[in-house]
């Protein structure tokens, strides 16, 4: 029988339904392969005229700008979603409101190998990466018109990436994104209630249940959450308490990147590479929600799509239970 789910965070229903499918094959398609170019490429090294002008770069010698032999490197989205120019221009029109489309959308290149998938890099190159998103959200949020950071990656054509070259991206917005001001709310009424994180309880009853853990380490747990949207989905958080990801240090990088390496491999080898996104959540720039927010990556495989049923009522159907999927994850043998 489906299994009616809902998630303690921000109130939302999936069902679970197990009968429609549910096995790691079943979600295997052909790869659509294409011959590997670099000619054109503009993220690839020696090509950096085919960018705009690097924000940041790191370099393992010296180097001018824009110029080649970097490990990762931080540039503008050539086709910004937002631009940084310009004041808010908030208004009323009628009933409604809107205002100028101010923000930054930076491009962050993880590697200079034209091959190689997140999956596939060492841990102090992921390291690299992490920190190269901490230094972009360190400097932007001197920025006061920004409210929120978003840092995503999409990993495959079926998942939004319009160029193969391993990279993720940044958004500064001047508002907080609905889904994460449910987050906030459901947070906030949490410790409103129990003077507790609700992260820091759930991740409390994983430990302890077990049945949803995909990897650990002494910081980081990855889990496959209890109300899932999406099949194969998986959350890494840290296991003490912190809600923004640019206070981040050294010492839980180091965990990070191996968890993440780990968790994104356990994916590829279940789920043979699979197009995928990942989102990293974290407290808006300038609110105070230390003590109920916890920051947190969420992974999900881009195995199903997202029809009528789901965009009508705002359910979820997921055909495989969380806990089946942590435990073909958590048995793959890397």
């Amino acid at each position: 029988m489906p299994d009616l789910r809902r998630d303690p965070i921000v109130g939302r229903w999936v069902i679970i339904s197990t009968e429609r499918r549910g096995r790691p094959h079943d979600f295997i398609k052909p790869q659509q392969t294409r011959p590997v170019s670099t000619a054109l490429c503009p993220f690839c090294p020696g090509q950096e005229r085919l960018t705009p002008k690097e924000i940041m770069a790191y370099r393992p010698q010296s180097g001018g700008p824009n110029s080649p032999n970097w490990t990762v490197r931080v540039v503008p989205n050539k086709f910004p979603a937002l631009q940084v120019e310009g004041d808010m221009g908030r208004e009323g029109v009628g009933l409604y409101d809107r205002m100028n489309g101010v923000g930054a959308h930076e491009v962050i290149i993880e590697t200079p190998n034209h091959v190689e998938g997140l999956a596939d890099l060492p841990t102090k190159k992921i390291e690299d990466m992490l920190w190269a998103y901490r230094d972009r959200m360190i400097d932007l949020r001197k920025d006061l018109r920004f409210r929120y950071i978003l840092i995503f990656k999409n990993h495959g054509v079926s998942a939004g990436a319009t160029l193969e070259h391993s990279h993720s991206q940044l958004i500064a917005l001047p508002i907080v994104p609905t889904s994460v001001q449910e987050e906030l709310d459901g947070c906030r009424n949490h410790y409103q209630q129990k003077e507790r994180c609700i992260y820091c309880d759930i991740l409390r009853q994983d430990l302890s249940d077990g049945d949803r853990i995909v990897a650990e380490n002494p910081e980081f747990l990855c889990m496959t959450p209890f109300a899932p949207r999406f099949p194969f989905e998986m959350w890494i958080l840290p296991k003490r308490h912190a809600a923004y990801f640019e206070e981040s240090q050294k010492s839980q990088f180091e965990f990070l990147a191996p968890i993440l390496s780990e968790s994104l491999r356990r994916m590829d080898k279940v789920l043979s590479r699979p197009p995928y996104n990942f989102i990293l959540h974290s407290s808006p720039l300038h609110e105070k929600t230390g003590d109920y927010y916890h920051w947190h990556l969420e992974i999900i495989p881009k195995l199903t799509q997202v029809a009528g049923f789901e965009w009508g009522t705002g359910f979820y159907i997921n055909p495989v239970s969380p806990e089946e999927a942590a435990t073909f994850l958590r048995e793959a043998v890397l």
